[in-house]
């Protein structure tokens, strides 16, 4: 059976016809063709999917695309405004966080989500909010070193 939904992702709203048993990660992937979300183990397991829905990060694997009605999504693809990116990309470049790259958008939009609750977190709350999310290549030092600093800039443009 399928479901209408209406939400917005990232700042533009859509109307959508959905299969019940559809979970987000699909519909983003499938019906808007947003890949930047990666479908990893498909368990909420690897955090390759997450996104943020109404602030707070979630894996779209493990959210029914009919849950999403009334909500306010933003993935990877939304985080970069007007062709420029978001202080955290920038970081992850500079501090050559990213490898393969497969884990790099989950892990940005839950260190996003941490910035936006947090604009100064120390290094186990930033452990603790990436904890969710697998990452085989980087060893997660450099990915720690670009919240730092992205938390860093912030606070220099801030101040």
């Amino acid at each position: 059976m399928n479901h209408t939904i209406h939400f917005k992702v990232n700042g533009e709203r859509y109307d959508l016809s959905v299969p019940g048993h559809h979970t987000l990660l699909q519909v983003l992937r499938e019906q808007l063709v947003l890949t930047g979300t990666k479908n990893g183990c498909e368990a909420g397991e690897c955090g390759a999917c997450a996104v943020l829905m109404n602030g707070e990060p979630v894996n779209s694997c493990m959210v029914l695309a009919a849950e999403a009605d009334g909500a306010e999504i933003v993935t990877i693809e939304g985080l970069a405004h007007d062709s420029q990116l978001d202080p955290l990309q920038d970081a992850f470049i500079e501090a050559g966080a990213i490898q393969c790259g497969f884990c790099t958008p989950g892990v940005l939009v839950n260190a996003r989500a941490l910035l936006n609750r947090n604009s100064d977190p120390s290094e186990p709350e930033i452990r603790e909010a990436l904890v969710g999310n697998l990452c085989r290549c980087t060893g997660y030092i450099r990915i720690i070193e670009a919240v730092k600093m992205a938390a860093r800039a912030g606070k220099e443009v801030a101040g």
